[in-house]
């Protein structure tokens, strides 16, 4: 009797535990939870949507997935994928890979991927390629954004006709109205040089303005663009958001933000925290892709 009553003790204390743990929730910008069906139904209405990302968090990266898939069912096959992760030189490479002409190996030899591609994005390149949809290459390739933080944004005029091609159309609007950026000068303290301030942040716009434009170049009516992206590329509606907003103000678009929560019923954060449309909120001891 004793040791029945010690297991429904500990079945007990288990289930009370279980109940506890969330892995992930996804909030509204009014501070309301909303379960994945809802939120799945709700992003079908957008042009575009930026689902932010921390990039070394499984969770976040699984969501990535799972929504996508859902949203494809969602939209009947009307969607376009494109990611940060992916530099517009090697939209090329990335097509071949798409239609079957590279293989997986072929693919990570001729363009340049991140370390952890092979484990958080592959799993979003392989759907597109099996349901034969379009994937964006959006971004700036890295050695321009690292031209512009070391030499300043008008070094990019010395590039040549066929190396413009991959950035924004120039001259970039780089202003420190843009929602994030003076965070980013505030980042970097009273001490720093203006310059070099300005340098870096330009750097940060190259990408931004870069991958609103490759957005914008490949939108087709009726179909959702789902772009994927760090936190900071977004949030708070700044970012590629914004730039997209000074080309198209009319797009309806959607930014999906993300927030680590100490606590296990990962509530609305009561510090820093500033809702776009949708906000995810996962623990802060997920685990981690690296």
């Amino acid at each position: 009797m004793k040791n029945i009553f010690i297991a429904i003790l500990l079945a007990s204390f288990c289930s009370f535990n279980a109940q506890n743990v969330k892995a992930y929730q996804f909030y509204n910008q009014k501070g309301k939870e909303v379960n994945t069906d809802k939120l799945v139904k709700e992003l079908a209405e957008y042009d575009v949507v930026f689902f932010g990302e921390n990039h070394n968090s499984s969770i976040n990266h699984w969501l990535q997935l799972k929504i996508t898939e859902a949203l494809y069912q969602q939209k009947n096959g009307q969607l376009i994928l494109g990611a940060e992760m992916f530099e517009r030189d090697n939209q090329s490479q990335l097509n071949q890979y798409l239609n079957g002409t590279f293989d997986a190996k072929t693919l990570k030899d001729s363009a340049r991927l991140w370390n952890n591609y092979a484990t958080d994005y592959k799993p979003l390149v392989d759907f597109a390629k099996d349901k034969k949809l379009s994937f964006i290459a959006t971004n700036i390739p890295r050695r321009y954004a690292s031209q512009t933080s070391k030499e300043g944004l008008e070094s990019l005029n010395k590039l040549t006709a066929k190396e413009k091609t991959y950035i924004a159309q120039l001259p970039i609007k780089v202003t420190l109205d843009t929602p994030g950026y003076p965070e980013m000068k505030k980042m970097m303290g009273d001490h720093a040089e203006e310059m070099k301030v300005m340098n870096f942040i330009s750097a940060q716009a190259t990408k931004d303005a870069t991958m609103a434009e490759s957005i914008l170049k490949n939108i087709k009516s009726g179909k959702t663009f789902v772009h994927y992206n760090g936190n900071y590329h977004s949030k708070e509606f700044g970012g590629i958001y914004w730039y997209i907003k000074q080309k198209n103000p009319n797009l309806k678009m959607a930014v999906i933000s993300v927030f680590e929560s100490e606590t296990p019923e990962l509530k609305v954060p009561e510090k820093d925290y500033i809702p776009t449309e949708f906000n995810l909120i996962i623990p802060a001891d997920m685990t981690k892709t690296f």
